[in-house]
C-alpha cells in the first residue's frame, strides 16, 4: 500500500520543520517536500515604523544570526540616507560581520552536525548531541566550545552584547573600538586559527568514510550566486553578486546588488511558508541556484588570506568543476572560518580601525534603500521603502536559508530515494534525510516570510475530548 512517512519535527537546526515523504507501493519514494511551519510576518508588521530602527527590529527576526541582519539593514538604511559612511565604520562593520560568520559556522559544524560526522549517522538519537560528543571526542568538542566562545565574545567586546546588540545603525556604528578592546580580541586570534586548523585536519582525513552520503546529498547541478570584491575575490560585505553554473561558467559577472529583483524573483509555494528565490533569466525552478559557503568558494577567485588560500586550493583541487555536493558545505564553513579569523587579524592591524569617526548623519534624502551583506548561510537581501517622514510603507527580506529553498527540497528528494525503501524503514535512514538539510545550516525562523496557502486543520474539542466542529482548508 502506498504510505507517508513524515519526519517532524526536523532535529538539529533553527526552527520548526518538517518533512514529507510519499512512498508508492513498492516502498519507493516518488515525492518529498520540506514543510517551514512558523510564520513570523517580518516584512508585514514592520509597516509604519521609523526607518532607523529596522536594525534592532529585523535583529529580532533571530537569535542566532542577529549581526547578519543588523548589518544587511543598516545597509539599506545607509542608502535612504544617501550617505557614504565613514570607511572605518565600514572596516568595524565588517569585523563585526565576520565574528558572526565564525561562531554560527562553528554552532552549525560542531554542535548541529558532528554528531553525524563523529558517532555515525547511524549512532542512535540519544547519542548525537554535542554533549556525547564532549565525552567521546573532547578535544573536538572543546575545540568547538572555544571557538563559538570567540566569535560571541568578539562580537559583545564590539557592540556590547552577544544577541541582538544595537552597535550597528544607519550611517555607521554609534560606538569607536577603545585600543584595549582591539588589544583583546588580537590576543584570541592565535588560539582560534590553531582550533579551526587542527578541525581541518581532522575533517579532511575521515570524510573517505561519507563517500556514499556525498553522492546523494544534494549532490546535482545547480548555479551558485555570492558577493565578490573588485578582484572577483571572497567578500562578506560588500561587492557585486557573481553568478556561475555548474561547470563553473560566470553567467552573471558583476550584479549590482541594488538591483535585485531584475535578476531574483520569488516564487511561493502552498506547503510551506518560505519563498523560493530563484534567477530570473531561467525561470522557476530552472533557476534555481545555492548560496552559503560552498557557493561562494565555488565562484570566488580564492580566499585572499595565506591559511585560507591554502586551503582553498585543497578544496578546489578534489574536483575540475564546482563542487556540487551539499555535503561540501561541511568542508567550506571550515575554510571560511579560518579565511574570517585571518580577515579580522588583517583588519585590526590597521591604525585607523581605532579612529573616533564612525558615523554620518543625515535625513531622509531618498525614498527607497537596498542593504546586502553575505551573512553565514548566503547572500541577505533587506529592501525597505518608505515616506517622506521615514516611516516604512513596504519590506522585503530576501533571506539566505531562502535561496536554497528550492536546492534542500530537491536534495531531500535524492537522499530520501537513495536511502528510504521498503518496508522496514531504519531510524539512520531517516537521520540521512535530516542531515542534508542539515549541510545548509538552514535558519528557518529568519526566512519564513511567503503569505501562501498551506493546508489548515482547526479542530475545536468538548472537554471530554470528543469532536464538536472541524473547519479544513486545502
Amino acid at each position: 500500500m502506498p504510505r507517508t512517512i513524515i519526519i517532524d519535527p526536523v532535529t538539529r537546526l533553527e526552527g520548526h520543520g518538517k518533512i514529507t515523504l510519499q512512498l508508492d507501493d513498492a516502498g519507493i519514494v516518488q515525492d518529498a517536500t520540506f514543510h517551514v511551519t512558523q510564520l513570523r510576518g517580518f516584512e508585514k508588521f514592520c509597516e509604519g515604523r521609523p526607518f532607523y530602527e529596522m536594525p534592532n527590529i529585523t535583529a529580532r527576526v533571530c537569535g542566532i544570526c542577529p549581526v547578519s541582519h543588523l548589518v544587511a539593514s543598516s545597509k539599506a538604511c545607509d542608502a535612504i540616507l544617501a550617505v557614504q559612511i565613514p570607511p572605518v565604520a565600514a572596516d568595524l562593520r565588517r569585523i563585526l560581520n565576520l565574528a558572526q560568520l565564525v561562531q554560527s559556522h562553528a554552532l552549525s559544524f560542531f554542535y548541529l552536525s558532528s554528531p553525524d560526522l563523529l558517532l555515525g549517522m547511524d549512532a542512535s538519537p540519544e547519542e548525537r548531541s554535542i554533549l556525547h560528543v564532549a565525552q567521546t571526542h573532547p578535544e573536538i568538542g572543546k575545540d568547538g566550545v572555544a571557538l563559538r566562545q570567540f566569535g560571541q565574545r568578539i562580537i559583545e567586546l564590539l557592540a556590547g552584547k552577544r544577541i541582538h546588540p544595537g552597535w550597528t545603525v544607519p550611517g555607521g556604528v554609534n560606538e569607536p573600538l577603545s585600543e584595549e578592546k582591539r588589544d583583546q580580541i588580537l590576543g584570541m586570534i592565535p588560539a582560534a586559527l590553531a582550533a579551526i586548523q587542527r578541525t581541518i585536519t581532522w575533517f579532511r582525513g575521515s570524510v573517505e568514510r561519507f563517500t556514499a552520503e556525498i553522492e546523494v546529498f544534494a549532490n546535482f547541478p545547480t548555479l551558485f550566486m555570492g558577493l565578490i570584491d573588485d578582484r572577483g575575490l571572497a567578500e562578506y560585505y560588500d561587492g557585486a553578486l557573481r553568478v556561475i553554473d555548474s561547470e563553473g561558467n560566470i553567467i552573471a559577472g558583476e550584479l549590482e546588488p541594488v538591483h535585485y529583483r531584475e535578476f531574483i524573483g520569488e516564487a511561493v509555494e502552498p506547503f510551506t511558508y518560505m519563498k523560493f528565490p530563484y534567477y530570473k533569466p531561467l525561470g522557476y525552478p530552472g533557476g534555481t541556484y545555492r548560496v552559503g559557503p560552498l557557493a561562494r568558494l565555488n565562484l570566488a577567485g580564492r580566499c585572499d588570506t595565506p591559511l585560507a588560500d591554502v586551503e582553498w586550493r585543497r578544496f578546489r583541487a578534489m574536483s575540475p568543476r564546482p563542487l556540487l555536493s551539499s555535503f561540501h558545505y561541511h568542508h567550506a564553513r571550515l575554510i571560511e572560518m579560518l579565511h574570517a579569523t585571518e580577515k579580522i587579524a588583517a583588519l585590526l592591524a590597521d591604525r585607523e580601525i581605532l579612529s573616533r569617526h564612525v558615523r554620518a548623519t543625515a535625513s531622509v534624502n531618498n525614498l527607497e534603500g537596498v542593504g546586502v551583506a553575505e551573512a553565514p548561510r548566503g547572500t541577505l537581501i533587506h529592501h525597505y521603502k518608505v515616506d517622506e517622514n521615514g516611516l516604512i510603507r513596504w519590506a522585503n527580506l530576501v533571506i539566505a536559508t531562502g535561496h536554497n529553498n528550492a536546492a534542500m527540497n530537491r536534495g531531500i528528494l535524492q537522499t530520501a530515494r537513495h536511502y528510504v525503501q521498503g518496508e522496514q524503514v531504519a531510524e539512520g535512514m531517516l537521520n540521512r534525510v535530516e542531515a542534508v538539510v542539515r549541510t545548509f545550516d538552514p535558519c528557518l525562523s529568519c526566512s519564513t516570510h511567503a503569505m501562501g496557502r498551506m493546508p489548515l486543520v482547526v479542530e475545536l474539542r468538548a472537554r471530554d475530548g470528543s469532536l464538536v466542529r472541524e473547519l479544513r482548508r486545502d
